[in-house]
C-alpha cells in the first residue's frame, strides 16, 4: 500500500549567496545542515536498513529546501532569524580560509553580528516563520 506524503508544519531551509562557486555551495550546505540534527533531534528520522540487514545512518525526516539570494537578501534573512529567535547556523566567507573547527569558531567570534560576511544560512522552525525568513530569496536552480 502506498503511503500518502507527509505534510510537515516545520521547514528546514538553507540560503546560499548567489555568487558562490558550485563546490562552495555544496560545502556550505553540508556544513550548515550538520548542526541541525545534533541540536534539534526531532528533525532526524529513524536509521535505514537494506534488505540484507546492513544498517545506515538516519537522515532528516523532511526535505531540506535550498534557496539562493543576494548578499543583501541573505543579511536580511539573518536579521529575521534573530528577531524570530529561530534555530540557525551560519557560514561566513572567512571560513573558506580556515583549516579546522577551532579556527572556524574563532573566525566567527572575531566579527560583530552586523559585520558578518555571510555566504550561507540554515534555519529551522514553523513553516510560516521560515517562509518569512527566506522572503526575497529564490529556490536554488
Amino acid at each position: 500500500m502506498d503511503e500518502q506524503p507527509l505534510r510537515f508544519d516545520t521547514k528546514i531551509a538553507v540560503l546560499l549567496r548567489d555568487d558562490l562557486a558550485p563546490w562552495q555551495r555544496l560545502n556550505v550546505t553540508s556544513f550548515l545542515v550538520s548542526g541541525l540534527g545534533i541540536q534539534l533531534p526531532e528533525v532526524i528520522g529513524a536509521p535505514y536498513e537494506d534488505a540484507d540487514g546492513v544498517g545506515y545512518l538516519p537522515m532528516f525526516r523532511q526535505p531540506v529546501l535550498i534557496f539562493e539570494a543576494t548578499k543583501e537578501t541573505l543579511r536580511a534573512a539573518h536579521t529575521r532569524t534573530l528577531t524570530r529567535a529561530l534555530p540557525r547556523a551560519i557560514f561566513t566567507a572567512d571560513l573558506f580560509s580556515t583549516g579546522n573547527d577551532t579556527a572556524n569558531r574563532a573566525a566567527v567570534r572575531a566579527v560583530p553580528t552586523a559585520d558578518l560576511d555571510l555566504v550561507g544560512l540554515a534555519v529551522y522552525g514553523p513553516k510560516g516563520g521560515v517562509d518569512k525568513v527566506v522572503k526575497g530569496a529564490r529556490m536554488h536552480p
